[in-house]
C-alpha cells in the first residue's frame, strides 16, 4: 500500500465525520431552545433532536470513520493510522455475520510524529487488526511506541462493556512518554472493531457457562500475545475489561508484571447473584452508568480524602445500595429484605437482550436513544469531543451482537458478577505453574515453581458509581494471601516477593477514570510503568 494511497484513505475518513454537534450541547452556546428542549419530557433523557437522530442515522458513518475522528483529538497526531479490514461499510439496520478484510488496501501505514512537533517525541502510532485461528476471529489494535528506542515493556489497555479502545483517545499520549515502553489498547472479541463472530456457548451447567463467557475473551487475549511474542507485560482493564484482566491473569499466569484494574466489574458478592438463576439485587447501579450527567461530577469541589466508612463497606456491596440498607435496618433487627428490579429488566437480562439491541432495532431513533448516555457522559468534553464520541459509540452500539451476549452470563441485574472476583482474586500472582507455563493443582505442586506475587493496583472514581469498598475489600484479601504464603518462607523468598495491592482514587472522576480524570490518571499510571521498569531491571 502507498503512503499516498493511505493519505487518501485517511482524508476519506475524515472528510466522511459527522459534523453537527449535539443538540443539547448547541443549545447551551447558544442558549436558544434546541428541538429537543421543545419536546417535552423525554428531552431530559434524550437530548438529541428527532432531526438530528434520523440525520446521523441517514449518514450512517462507518466505524472506521468515528474511530479515526476521535484518534484526531490525539495531541501532536494530525493524521492517526486508521486500518480498514473492520469497519469500512456503514453498519446494517439487519447486520449480518461480520467478516474483514483481507486485502492489503485496507492496512494502514504506520505514522510517525518527528520532535520537531512532538515534543515528548519522535514516535511511531499504528492501526491494525490481528487475525486470530478459527473463524472470523480477530482483535482490533491501536499501538504507539518511542521510535529509536528499544521496546523494553508492553502496556496492554481493554475497554469495558460495548466500548472500544478509541475511548482511551486521551491516554496514549500521556502514557507513551515513559521510556522504554510500547502502548497497546484493544478491541475486545466482539466488541468494537475487532471482528464479530458468534457467541455461543457449548455448556448447560451454570459454572461452566460462566467460565466458557470469560474464556471467550481472555483465550482471544492469550492468543494475541503469543503472535506478539511478549513474554510479560503490565495489564490494565476497565470496567469488564478489570473483570477478564483478572480472569486472564488466573488462567493465564506468569506473563504479567502488573494488573491496573480501573474501576472493576465484578469484585463484590451478592447472595443473590451467585445463587439464583436470574437474582433480583438492590436498585441497579448499572443506572447511575446512563442517568449520571458527568459534568456536574468532574467541576464539584473534590473530597481531599476518602472516608473510613467508603473503605469498610457494607460487606462489600455497593456503595448506593449501602445508605439505603443502613436506613432500614435502623428500624429493624433483620436484615432489610433487597427490592427487586423491574420485571421489564430482568426478562431482558434472562433473554440476554442488550441495550445495544435496542439501538439496532429503533432504526432512526438509534441516535436519539444513544444520546441519553453520551451527553451525559462526555458532559465534561468540548463539543467537538463530545460530538466525535457520540458518533463513535453509535457506531459500536449499532454493529453486529457478538461479545456483548457475554454480559448475561457473567454478570446478574444490577452489575454483580455470578462468579465474583472477590472469591478468587487472592490466586492472582499466586498460581504454580507448569514447565510450559500453564497452571497445576497444589496436590502436584511440591516441586513446581510458584509465582512469587504481582503488583495489583485498584483505580477508582472519586464519584465512581463503582464501589471502591469492593476494592479495599480485595486489598484486604491479597494482603492476608500474601502473609499467609510467607509465614515460613525463607529470607530470599521474602526478599522476592512482588505481591502488593493498592487502592488509588483519582480526584474528580467517576466510573470512566481513564477518561474524566485523564490528567491525573495518566500521571498515576506512569508512576505504575516507570515502578515495572524498575522492578524488571532488578531481576
Amino acid at each position: 500500500m502507498s503512503t499516498a494511497a493511505a493519505s487518501d484513505g485517511n482524508d476519506n475518513l475524515q472528510a466522511r465525520g459527522q459534523q453537527s454537534p449535539l443538540a443539547s450541547q448547541r443549545a447551551k452556546q447558544s442558549n436558544t431552545p434546541s428541538e429537543a428542549n421543545r419536546t417535552g419530557r423525554m428531552s431530559g433523557y434524550f437530548p438529541l433532536g428527532y432531526k438530528e437522530g434520523f440525520s446521523q442515522w441517514w449518514a450512517n458513518v462507518p466505524a472506521a470513520t468515528a474511530e479515526h475522528k476521535v484518534m484526531s483529538f490525539i495531541p501532536y497526531l494530525k493524521t492517526p493510522p486508521t486500518h480498514t479490514q473492520t469497519g469500512k461499510e456503514p453498519p446494517s439496520e439487519t447486520p449480518s455475520i461480520g467478516s474483514f478484510s483481507d486485502s492489503s488496501a485496507n492496512e494502514a501505514i504506520p505514522v510517525k510524529t518527528n520532535s520537531n512537533h512532538d515534543p515528548h517525541g519522535p514516535r511511531q502510532w499504528a492501526s491494525k487488526l490481528v487475525k486470530l485461528s478459527g473463524k472470523n476471529r480477530a482483535l482490533n489494535e491501536f499501538s504507539v511506541e518511542r521510535s529509536d528506542e528499544k521496546v523494553e515493556q508492553n502496556l496492554v489497555m481493554l475497554h469495558g462493556y460495548g466500548a472500544g479502545l478509541g475511548f482511551f483517545y486521551k491516554n496514549f499520549e500521556g502514557l507513551s512518554r515513559v521510556k522504554g515502553w510500547k502502548i497497546y489498547a484493544l478491541d475486545l472479541l466482539g466488541m468494537g472493531r475487532s471482528s464479530r463472530p458468534a457467541f455461543k456457548l457449548k455448556s448447560k451447567d451454570r459454572q461452566m457457562c460462566i467460565t466458557e463467557a470469560e474464556d471467550w475473551f481472555i483465550d482471544a487475549l492469550e492468543e494475541w500475545r503469543v503472535q506478539k511474542k511478549i513474554d510479560r507485560f503490565t495489564l490494565m482493564g476497565h470496567s469488564l475489561g478489570g473483570y477478564m484482566a483478572v480472569a486472564y491473569a488466573l488462567k493465564y499466569p506468569g506473563h504479567l508484571n502488573k494488573l491496573v484494574l480501573a474501576s472493576p466489574v465484578g469484585i463484590p458478592e451478592d447472595p443473590y447473584a451467585v445463587n439464583a438463576d436470574m437474582p433480583e439485587p438492590p436498585d441497579s447501579t448499572m443506572t447511575n452508568e446512563f442517568s449520571q450527567d458527568q459534568e456536574s461530577k468532574v467541576k464539584k469541589v473534590s473530597n481531599t480524602e476518602i472516608s473510613e466508612n467508603a473503605k469498610t463497606g457494607d460487606n462489600n456491596n455497593f456503595l448506593n445500595a449501602r445508605s439505603k440498607r443502613e436506613k432500614e435496618s435502623k428500624t429493624s433487627d433483620k436484615p432489610a429484605p433487597r427490592k427487586p428490579l423491574p420485571k421489564w429488566l430482568t426478562f431482558l437480562w434472562d433473554a440476554n437482550i442488550s441495550p445495544f439491541s435496542i439501538v439496532r432495532w429503533s432504526g432512526p431513533l438509534g441516535p436519539r436513544f444513544v444520546s441519553g448516555w453520551t451527553s451525559r457522559r462526555f458532559s465534561h468534553l468540548g463539543s467537538e469531543e463530545a460530538q466525535a464520541l457520540h458518533t463513535y459509540a453509535y457506531t459500536l452500539f449499532k454493529q453486529r451482537g457478538s461479545g456483548e451476549y457475554a454480559l448475561a452470563y457473567i454478570l446478574a441485574p444490577g452489575a454483580f458478577a455470578r462468579s465474583p472476583l472477590i472469591r478468587r482474586i487472592h490466586g492472582v500472582g499466586r498460581q504454580y505453574l507448569q514447565l510450559d507455563g500453564s497452571v497445576t493443582s497444589s496436590i502436584e505442586a511440591a516441586a513446581k515453581k510458584r509465582e512469587n506475587g504481582i503488583p495489583i493496583v485498584f483505580m477508582y472514581g472519586e464519584n465512581d458509581w463503582m464501589d471502591v469498598a469492593g476494592g479495599y475489600a480485595a486489598e484486604q484479601k491479597l494482603k492476608e494471601e500474601k502473609a499467609k504464603i510467607l509465614h515460613n518462607a525463607t529470607a530470599e523468598d521474602k526478599k522476592s516477593d512482588n505481591g502488593s495491592a493498592t487502592v488509588k482514587v483519582i480526584r474528580k472522576a467517576g466510573h470512566h477514570v481513564y477518561l474524566d480524570g485523564w490528567e491525573e490518571f495518566n500521571e498515576v499510571m506512569r508512576g505504575e510503568l516507570e515502578d515495572v521498569s524498575r522492578r524488571e531491571r532488578k531481576v
